[in-house]
C-alpha cells in the first residue's frame, strides 16, 4: 500500500494545514505532491531515490499516471534526467504511444525531433491566451506535453487551468447560449498575416486540404490569390470520455479577435476588415459574441489559472480536455518543447446552424 510521509513544519508556520501530504511510491522510488496547496494541478511527481529511470518507470504505471491526470488534469515530472528531445520523445511513447503529426495548425512552430515541436514561435514580448489544444478541431489529442530544455530568463511560465472549474464559473446563462448556439471559427489563411493554408494543413495541393475540410466538416471558399477562408462549426461544452464530466472545451476567447491587445485588434479591423482577419468567432449561427459573454469567459480562466516557473528538465503532461494552457511574455533564451499524442474524435456532430 501507499506509504502518506509528511514535510517538518515550518519554523514559523502560517494559519491554516501546518503539514503537507507526500505520497511516495510503492517501490519508494517517487514522491508525490500539489505544486500549490489548495490547488488540484498539478501535481508534481519527483524521485525520492537517486537514479530513477522516469521512462522505465513511467511505462510500469501507465494506470496510475492515467488515474492522477483524471483527477488533476496535469502532472509535472521533475528532478528526473531529461536533457534531450530524444528523451522526451521517448518517455512520450512510454506513456501515451506514439506522438502525433501537428496537423490543421493554428500558431507557427517547428519541427525538432521527429514530432517534437518547438512551442509556439511568438515573440517573447507577447502572452498566448488560454486554451485546450485543437479544440477547435473535430478531433484532437487527448494527451498534451511540454518539455523544458532552456528555462526562460524571466517570465515565459506555461499557465494551465482546469477547466471544469472554468466551466462551474461561467454563467448559467452564458452555458446554456453556447450549448444551444454552438461556437463558429471564421478562418483566413495568407502569408503575411496569420499562417498560410499550406502551412495549416500541411500540403499544397488545394483537392487534398478539400477533402481535409469535407471529412473535418469545414466550410471552405477560395479567394483571389490562392487564399482561403473556412467557417467551421463546434461545441463549446464536451464531456470527458473518461470522466463523464462536462468541460469547457473550445476556442471561442482564444480565436477571438477582443482577446488581443486592444490596439493590434483595431488596427487589424482597419486594415483588412472583419470578414478577413487570421481567426475569429462567432456564435455557431453567425452572430456576434458580446463582449461581457467574453470578458465573462477569460475572467473564468484567469480566475482558475496556475503559474510555476520551469526549471530544466521538467515535463509537463495534460490532459488536454481537462486541462487549458497559454504562455506568458518572457526574456532570454527559453526553449520548450511540445508533443502530443492519443487523437479522440467524439461522435459525429453535425450542428443544426451549419
Amino acid at each position: 500500500m501507499t506509504q502518506l510521509l509528511e514535510k517538518p513544519e515550518a519554523a514559523n508556520p502560517r494559519p491554516g494545514p501546518r503539514r503537507r501530504p507526500v505520497t511516495v511510491s510503492l517501490e519508494g522510488a517517487v514522491k508525490e505532491s500539489p505544486l500549490v496547496e489548495g490547488r488540484t494541478l498539478p501535481v508534481v511527481i519527483e524521485p525520492a531515490i537517486n537514479g530513477v529511470d522516469l521512462i522505465a518507470w513511467a511505462a510500469s504505471r501507465k494506470e496510475m499516471i492515467e488515474s492522477r491526470l483524471s483527477l488533476s488534469g496535469a502532472i509535472l515530472f521533475r528532478g528526473f534526467e531529461v536533457g534531450d528531445a530524444a528523451t522526451f520523445e521517448r518517455f512520450v511513447r512510454s506513456v501515451a504511444g506514439e506522438p502525433l503529426e501537428y496537423r490543421e495548425r493554428s500558431s507557427p512552430r517547428h519541427q525538432v525531433s521527429g514530432r517534437v515541436y518547438t512551442s509556439t514561435d511568438y515573440p517573447a514580448s507577447q502572452s498566448i491566451f488560454m486554451h485546450n489544444e485543437n479544440s477547435y478541431q473535430r478531433a484532437w489529442p487527448m494527451k498534451l506535453f511540454f518539455f523544458c530544455e532552456t528555462p526562460p530568463g524571466e517570465g515565459g511560465q506555461t499557465p494551465i487551468a482546469d477547466v471544469r472549474r472554468v466551466l462551474g464559473r461561467i454563467s448559467p446563462a452564458t452555458r446554456e447560449r453556447f450549448m444551444r448556439k454552438n461556437v463558429m471559427y471564421m478562418r483566413n489563411y495568407a502569408d503575411g498575416l496569420g499562417l498560410s493554408w499550406q502551412t495549416v494543413f500541411q500540403s499544397d495541393d488545394r483537392a487534398e486540404v478539400e477533402a481535409y475540410c469535407g471529412k473535418a466538416g469545414i466550410r471552405f471558399e477560395w479567394k483571389q490569390d490562392n487564399t482561403l477562408r473556412t467557417r467551421q462549426v463546434g461545441r463549446a461544452i464536451v464531456v470527458h470520455p473518461r470522466t463523464g464530466e462536462e468541460v469547457w472545451f473550445n476556442h471561442a476567447a482564444f480565436f477571438h479577435i477582443s482577446t488581443l491587445d486592444s490596439a493590434l485588434g483595431e488596427s487589424l479591423i482597419e486594415a483588412v476588415g472583419e470578414e478577413n482577419l487570421p481567426n475569429n468567432t462567432y456564435y455557431g449561427d453567425g452572430s456576434p459574441i458580446d463582449g461581457a459573454t467574453l470578458d465573462e469567459i477569460r475572467e473564468a480562466y484567469r480566475q482558475e489559472s496556475v503559474f510555476f516557473p520551469w526549471r530544466r528538465g521538467d515535463i509537463l503532461m495534460l490532459d488536454n480536455m481537462l486541462a487549458a494552457h497559454g504562455r506568458a511574455p518572457y526574456s532570454g533564451a527559453r526553449k520548450i518543447l511540445t508533443a502530443m499524442a492519443q487523437p479522440f474524435a467524439p461522435e459525429t456532430f453535425t450542428p443544426e446552424t451549419s
